[in-house]
């Protein structure tokens, strides 16, 4: 023991190092489990999502959609034209 660190030190770093020690322990069974919750029965996956569903339709909001006027327009088709050929 230091003499110059008090008991309650100490037991303070002991206390700190056993939660440190807990706690990496259980950082480690989370990773290698692969999942946070129960594990999935033998042969079966967990459903995955295959694409992002369509956010439009019956099911979601109306597609946007912006009226522009003939100056509007020529300014963009300007602006398209200046990035393309810079590429």
């Amino acid at each position: 023991m230091v003499p110059s660190v008090s008991i309650l030190q100490q037991i303070g770093l002991g206390v700190l190092l056993v939660v440190v020690v807990l706690w990496a322990v259980g950082l480690v069974r989370l990773t290698r489990r692969g999942t946070y919750g129960a594990p999935a029965p033998y042969g079966r996956r967990p459903p995955r999502l295959d694409a992002v569903p369509r956010q439009t339709g019956p099911g979601g909001p109306p597609a946007e959609n912006v009226d522009l006027t003939p100056a509007e327009r020529q300014a963009f088709d300007d602006l398209v034209r200046q990035l393309s050929s810079r590429s």
